[in-house]
């Protein structure tokens, strides 16, 4: 029994965190883009005596194992899984911990593999809601796996799980573009541990603050200038990009429609017309639409 998917990474532009007792409610509004540079899951199911084994990009060792190792936890609370040895390849080019949503793609396709190989008893958002949950309980993200779900610019309206929360899109067809295929550019400097913005009470607080009023703005005038202008007033506003970063942004906004950090990492990002940019080191994508998906085994 295998299965293979295709999940694309996201860079969040700027959110707004929503506490809940129940897990599913709990996440993150706000808007963010998701990119073609994503992550290929290859799941393998075998009669075995209930071992996992999991491999980022060929490496057993990886930290990043943990949000699968929990996914496949939760699966197996639900489902009888201790007759199965369940193999887990995740393969990707983009970096780990620098605001691209990996933990939250891992989950996902851990959790929309599983469901497939196994043929289990559960719907899109019912796979997606398993994947929301492992983030949550590793407080690797909030938001990252509906947004990857859906595709596109989202437009998160309301937090939680895939099934609970809601999403909306930004139409593309704006002035801006004229017609232009759109990428996004983007340089990382490092990580940012995750949890430790989102659980710390000053951060959160200055988060919220500036957030919330934020996505209220967006959605008065949906369109990619918005977007990346909120997102840069955001990353400024609550003092999360540094001045190293700030000077590679301030050096793509001149390029480019717009440029600001994703969130949560030490990445800079950029919406551009072309692929070009001064900036060594880049990584450029385009957005993708389709959101998660099941592909041909090993690969697209």
């Amino acid at each position: 029994m295998k299965s293979s998917v295709f999940v694309p990474s996201h860079i969040t532009g700027f959110f707004e965190i929503l506490d809940h007792r129940d897990p599913l409610k709990k996440g993150s509004k706000g808007a963010g883009v998701v990119l073609d540079n994503g992550i290929i899951t290859n799941i393998e199911i075998t009669e075995g005596s209930g071992n996992v084994d999991i491999k980022i990009n060929g490496d057993s060792r990886s930290k990043l194992a943990s949000i699968s190792n929990k996914t496949v936890e939760l699966i197996k609370n639900r489902f009888e899984l201790s007759d199965k040895k369940i193999s887990i390849k995740h393969q990707f080019k983009i970096p780990i911990g620098t605001g691209f949503g990996v933990s939250a793609a891992c989950a996902l396709g851990t959790s929309m593999g599983l469901v497939k190989a196994l043929d289990l008893p559960l719907t899109y958002y019912g796979a997606g809601a398993i994947a929301h949950l492992a983030e949550i309980e590793m407080k690797s993200g909030l938001g990252d796996v509906i947004a990857e779900m859906t595709g596109g610019v989202v437009i998160r309206t309301q937090e939680g799980s895939p099934g609970w929360g809601r999403t909306d899109k930004i139409i593309l067809n704006d002035l801006h573009l004229n017609n232009h295929e759109l990428f996004v550019i983007s340089k990382t400097l490092g990580e940012i541990e995750t949890s430790h913005i989102i659980e710390d009470p000053m951060w959160k607080n200055k988060i919220n603050h500036t957030g919330k009023s934020l996505l209220i703005k967006l959605l008065e005038t949906p369109n990619i200038k918005t977007f990346i202008e909120l997102s840069r007033k955001f990353a400024e506003e609550t003092s999360l990009m540094n001045s190293e970063l700030r000077e590679i942004v301030d050096v793509l906004e001149g390029e480019t429609l717009g440029a600001s950090m994703a969130m949560l990492g030490n990445t800079a990002f950029a919406l551009s017309k072309t692929p070009d940019s001064s900036v060594e080191g880049v990584i450029v994508s385009k957005i993708d639409y389709g959101g998660c998906r099941l592909v041909d085994v090993d690969g697209l």
